[in-house]
């Protein structure tokens, strides 16, 4: 196909295409920009703009975080130049020298605003899809803004084709605003795990705002008064925020669906509840003290709870406040001080272009194949019951394709499959499998619990061990569906599972505990 004559088109749905850029349909909800959203899959995890302003759309379509499917293409830096904080958070421990742990507060190392603007424009010249720059610490952004200004204002006059984008946790936001606009900065990340200080007291020890130390109730009832007006400061300016939510079993599980509705309220444009990092050699304090973080289905319990509130983000990886590279990769050893200072340095804006014009030429090309595949496959299966749903684990290297080994994987990629689409709900993390040419079989029980509520899970190429495991465990193991796109694999599969319980050959029946977990939160949100 000559992507010179492509039309672009966005996934609705099955059989529903529009073409890409093309003006929006009036939305009542102001569609993901300055009103919330309605749960819309556009917003942070489909490919097209039909519930988005253009403008909103030329903001988030090669913005990794803000678009799922832009992910896939697109990559972003992180420079840490902020390490002071103004909080203190339960869950969290900062470490600078830091080169085996992924999560975030973590750097190898810290940077002066000039070394940041060095290495964003070494890394841009390396890495032309690089299209977002973020400043997420290691501290808070806006408890250092000098260095965070100073970075962006360079930023803005030596690249001004990369988005520039912040995270804080809000204390100091509102008096910030005007900067944040100053600097184009378009894209700010607020975290917020409460709208009760009573929750909160429970979350942050202190805070330091107005010059002295605050502790319980009154810094909670502080920090949280602080947000929302950040919140609705930025919505009124334009800026589109990102919530981020870490959940806690136990503290705020059951109060996630309240700070979703809160954040919708005031113009949120995606809200992402990612579960709490707690092992004990991290030294956070809830790490230290047995808090334990949410289970894969636990997780995905509260964000099904949420939907239909502010659109969700599932895609997020958690990143370190020196992350390189696509989401779910770092790069960051590649571009450390003593690696920039040997590195001839070019920043050339057309062929940044250029480059991203092939990038996205590829993105349509693909997308178009997609959009084929799965209406080719959902009309194979009219008959299927369409209230029946599974859950579905992918093996994939990128491309949207199942294009890796069992043994390869890191983190499988977790879809909602029915007849009419599957949708990608987020994406489990598992240790390596193969070590050395050999496969670890001590690794199988801890990979099967991550997907055991998956009726199947679509690898290109799996060993007779692992294999025999998973069908022990409920879990189908399929490799038949190698390098096809997945959402055309997935509905392929489900089509053959379908007719297999049309048959009586197999009874289709829930895997593990997230509906029963879901139907919890549900009963408790509606009381």
């Amino acid at each position: 196909m000559d992507a010179s004559t492509l039309a672009p088109t966005a996934f609705i749905g099955i059989g529903q295409i529009k073409p890409l850029g093309a003006a929006p349909e009036p939305a009542s909800h102001g569609g993901c920009g300055t009103t919330g959203g309605e749960g819309k899959a556009s917003c942070g995890s489909s490919d097209g703009p039909q519930d988005m302003p253009a403008e909103i759309w030329e903001k988030v379509k090669n913005h990794p975080c803000y678009s799922e499917e832009a992910h896939h293409h697109y990559a972003r830096m992180h420079v840490a130049v902020a390490p002071a904080c103004n909080i203190q958070c339960n869950y969290c421990n900062r470490k600078y020298d830091c080169s085996n742990e992924s999560r975030p507060g973590v750097v190898s190392q810290k940077l002066t605003p000039d070394q940041a603007v060095k290495k964003v424009l070494a890394v841009a010249s390396e890495i032309p899809q690089m299209t977002v720059l973020g400043i997420a610490g290691p501290g808070d952004s806006l408890a250092n803004p000098k260095k965070t200004f100073d970075t962006m204002r360079m930023l803005h006059e030596q690249a001004p084709d990369i988005k520039l984008c912040l995270s804080t946790n809000g204390l100091a936001l509102p008096d910030l605003v005007d900067e944040i606009v100053k600097y184009n900065i378009d894209h700010v990340t607020i975290t917020i795990n409460m709208v009760d200080p009573a929750v909160g007291e429970k979350i942050y020890p202190w805070i330091f705002y107005n010059h002295r130390r605050i502790t319980g109730y009154e810094a909670a009832k502080i920090l949280h008064e602080r947000q929302m007006l950040g919140l609705e400061m930025l919505t009124a300016r334009g800026v589109l925020t990102k919530i981020n939510s870490v959940l806690i079993p136990g503290v705020n599980d059951h109060h996630m669906m309240e700070v979703n509705r809160e954040v919708k309220k005031r113009g949120a444009f995606l809200h992402n509840i990612m579960p709490l990092i707690s092992e004990p050699e991290h030294g956070t304090y809830f790490g230290l003290n047995g808090q334990r973080g949410p289970t894969a289905q636990e997780l995905k319990a509260v964000q099904d709870a949420c939907a239909g509130g502010a659109n969700l983000m599932r895609h997020c990886r958690q990143c370190r406040a020196d992350a390189v590279g696509l989401l779910g990769e770092d790069r960051s050893e590649e571009f450390t001080l003593d690696k920039i200072e040997e590195m001839e340095v070019v920043y050339d804006l057309d062929k940044r272009r250029s480059y991203q014009e092939q990038v996205e030429a590829e993105r349509q090309q693909q997308h178009a194949a997609k959009l084929d595949a799965l209406a080719s496959a959902q009309a194979s299966m009219p008959e299927v019951d369409a209230d029946m749903k599974v859950l579905i684990a992918v093996a994939t290297e990128g491309h949207g394709r199942v294009n890796q080994h069992f043994g390869h994987a890191t983190e499988f990629q977790i879809f909602e499959v029915s007849r009419d689409q599957a949708v990608f709900i987020g994406h489990r993390r598992v240790d390596l499998y193969c070590q050395g040419g050999y496969g670890e079989d001590e690794q199988l029980p801890s990979i099967v619990k991550a997907i055991n509520d998956c009726h199947a899970v679509l690898v290109s190429k799996i060993g007779a061990c692992p294999r025999d495991e998973l069908k022990a465990a409920g879990i189908e193991p399929v490799d038949q569906y190698a390098h096809e796109f997945i959402e055309k694999a997935a509905l392929s599969w489900f089509a053959d599972y379908a007719g297999r319980v049309g048959r009586g050959e197999v009874a289709h029946q829930p895997r593990g505990d997230a509906s029963i977990r879901q139907g919890a939160f549900t009963s408790e949100a509606a009381a």
